[in-house]
């Protein structure tokens, strides 16, 4: 509808007094309703001149191009995702994109926030502020999904919501490229930092100052030879890395660092997935467990029935049983009946 509106616009610099139609449908929304939020924000942007008007408009539409492909407005023209029901219902949303092109990414940004914000609101209104089931976002590749808008506040507020977010990067650089200051404050704000190996500087350095220090023996000998030979012996307490950088960069694949609040970090085994009860439920068992995902959106874009859409069916009621049943190929009549 903004798109429809921004093409219908037009503003002219040697002509102040002209009309487009969106002026005209303001007009008459003045009509009816002078005090109207609209309006009012309406008379703002008005206020510029025919210049400074065509050059908005320019940057409106430059900014809401990626609407004016068709499947982007068909995507987005209406609802089946039912964000409000993750919290109500166990539900498992899958956000697959794609990890090199970053076009797309704005779509999946608004729908975590409109997911947060929706969610917080349903469980401050309805459940007293805690949502009756847990909603845990695992946030895989964390750096190409693009910015989410105020995360640094949302990880902080959601918490208390029944709502909890796992962020998975390949170095905490990542995150201080995309959220720069607020970096520090996203990850204060996770009770658990679990470190699975890798090279990064940044992220060596950070590991080895949590993992803190362990108190050895230090001992010095010396020996002085001369006209009088001296030999000494030096005992002492210090401090040292319990892990320090080299360690931790060449940490073999098998093992993991934990880092959990009020805990101590620990030094652990990965977990052989091979040994899970369900494994063999896993493609990587047999490749027959495969998820077609390109045979169930296509089945399920089929599924869909949107709002304009006409269909004709019909349906018979069995009054001794109160079953209602559907009927292939009868009349229109048959259907209203």
């Amino acid at each position: 509808m903004l798109i429809d509106m921004i093409d219908a616009s037009e503003a002219r610099e040697d002509d102040e007094s002209f009309k487009n139609p969106v002026d005209l449908l303001f007009d008459e929304l003045e009509a009816e309703k002078p005090n109207h939020f609209a309006v009012r924000q309406y008379k703002k942007y008005k206020l510029a001149a025919g210049k400074t008007a065509k050059s908005i408009l320019i940057s409106c539409g430059a900014r809401l191009a990626p609407f004016d492909i068709a499947e982007l407005r068909e995507l987005t023209s209406y609802d089946e995702l039912e964000l409000d029901k993750l919290g109500t219902e166990r539900t498992a949303l899958f956000v697959i994109i794609s990890d090199t092109d970053d076009t797309f990414n704005f779509i999946v940004s608004i729908m975590y926030t409109q997911l947060f914000n929706l969610l917080c609101e349903i469980a401050d209104n309805v459940y007293n502020g805690r949502l009756p089931i847990h909603v845990r976002c695992l946030l895989d590749e964390f750096a190409n999904i693009g910015q989410i808008p105020k995360f640094e506040k949302l990880i902080a507020t959601i918490r208390s919501r029944e709502i909890s977010a796992s962020i998975i990067l390949q170095s905490k650089s990542q995150l201080k490229a995309i959220y720069k200051d607020n970096a520090d404050t996203i990850e204060g704000n996770c009770d658990t930092t679990l470190f699975l190996g890798g090279k990064e500087k940044t992220t060596l350095k950070e590991m080895a100052e949590i993992l803190g220090k362990e108190t050895i023996d230090l001992y010095n000998t010396s020996d002085t030879r001369g006209t009088s030979q001296s030999y000494g012996l030096n005992y002492q307490k210090t401090g040292k890395e319990l892990m320090s950088q080299d360690e931790i960069a060449v940490m073999d694949g098998g093992k993991c660092i934990m880092q959990l609040r009020g805990v101590r970090p620990f030094f652990s085994d990965k977990y052989d997935i091979t040994q899970h009860k369900q494994y063999k439920k896993l493609s990587d068992y047999d490749k027959k467990n495969e998820f077609d995902i390109e045979k169930y959106v296509k089945n399920l874009c089929h599924a869909v029935v949107k709002p304009e859409d006409k269909m004709d069916a019909a349906f018979e009621y069995d009054a001794a049983t109160g079953k209602i049943e559907q009927v292939q190929g009868e009349t229109e009549e048959k259907s209203q009946t």
